[in-house]
């Protein structure tokens, strides 16, 4: 599923025009980044949590060359489902 195929859900389920429809959708993703951003959690019962999370240093290493390369630490969005979401069969 991407992007679209939501706008789409949301024009049939509601009969907004799709511009406006689009704009909808377009504006939740773009509040949810920003809350990330920040460093907040974003809780959606019933669904999950996105929360960001700080990453560690880490050693990996280049597929190309076998060289070892340091990773920089940082920070990583992380999803937790909820049970709704993790009883999918």
């Amino acid at each position: 599923m991407i992007k679209q195929d939501i706008v789409n859900e949301v024009v049939q389920r509601t009969g907004l025009p799709k511009a406006k429809a689009e704009q909808a959708v377009e504006s939740i993703f773009e509040k949810m980044k920003q809350a990330l951003e920040q460093g907040e959690r974003i809780e959606l019962r019933g669904f999950g949590v996105f929360q960001v999370r700080p990453r560690k240093t880490g050693i990996g290493r280049n597929p190309r060359t076998g060289r070892q390369v340091t990773i920089p630490p940082g920070r990583a969005v992380r999803f937790k489902p909820g049970k709704e979401l993790q009883t999918i069969e």
